[in-house]
């Protein structure tokens, strides 16, 4: 039986049933799944209040994603990341912690001013109930929801960025770009897009490639084909994604995020 204690909430990963292994040059190499998740997650929200804040919205970042990659999923009758179905209750859990969708008011999906409270209380070291909503939205909901759900785009596009080596960017740092990268695949509305575009530039999240450390053409081309390695959830889009494409979608993306920053 395994009891997992997190002192950072700055993944889903606690609540999984799995572990992301990595090579010496810290690039990806697999996923280890195990027979069953964790037993009990326990989360002292104090000792995340007085953890760095970076740690709050990376994790913030990597939910962010549950629903989106879920969605895509679903559209293609994908398996789960546990490699089951993906159920109606993944979905409502994905959709659940998705922000401002269908008014409910919890985690991830709650309003701005909940989200911009939970990181406030973190800088200010204290508990309270936006914190401890974040908290369940980073760890439980995205965990949960991700596990019977799925992984497609954003996930791929953290995976093709670690070949770069050593990169400084948090995991959720750039699984919320990649979510960006993903809607441009899907060809998302204006208005989702640039509801996602907030969201990140709210919370501290990174909406340009030049936030996450990457500066040149050829860094792009190495993350797009890395992310489109065959075994790689990327491939659960609809009509597949190829190199090209996948390229294509990380500039356009960066280009809309530095038309963003620009306008503030």
């Amino acid at each position: 039986p395994v009891v997992i204690i997190p002192t950072v909430v700055a993944t889903d990963a606690p609540c999984t049933g799995l572990s992301v292994i990595y090579n010496d040059d810290q690039t990806f190499n697999s996923y280890l799944f195990y027979p069953k998740n964790p037993e009990a997650v326990l989360v002292d929200s104090s000792v995340i209040a007085h953890a760095p804040v970076k740690f709050l919205v990376a994790g913030m970042g990597d939910a962010l994603g549950t629903y989106f990659e879920a969605r895509a999923c679903e559209r293609t009758d994908a398996p789960s990341l546990e490699n089951g179905g993906i159920t109606r209750s993944a979905m409502a859990l994905s959709l659940f912690k998705r922000f401002g969708r269908c008014g409910f008011l919890s985690g991830l999906v709650s309003k701005g001013k909940e989200r911009s409270a939970a990181k406030k209380a973190c800088e200010c070291q204290v508990v309270t109930p936006a914190l401890d909503a974040i908290i369940e939205a980073n760890v439980y909901l995205s965990g949960v929801g991700a596990d019977n759900g799925g992984l497609a785009v954003a996930h791929s596009f953290y995976n093709g960025l670690t070949a770069l080596g050593g990169h400084s960017a948090p995991h959720g740092n750039c699984v919320a770009l990649g979510t960006l990268v993903q809607l441009v695949i899907e060809g998302a509305s204006k208005e989702e897009f640039r509801e996602v575009q907030d969201f990140c530039m709210e919370v501290g999240l990174p909406v340009t490639l030049a936030e996450i450390g990457v500066n040149t053409d050829e860094e792009i081309r190495i993350i797009a084909e890395k992310s489109c390695v065959e075994g790689e959830s990327i491939h659960n889009m609809v009509a597949d994604v190829t190199v090209d494409q996948l390229y294509a979608a990380i500039v356009a993306a960066d280009a809309l995020g530095r038309e963003r920053l620009a306008e503030k």
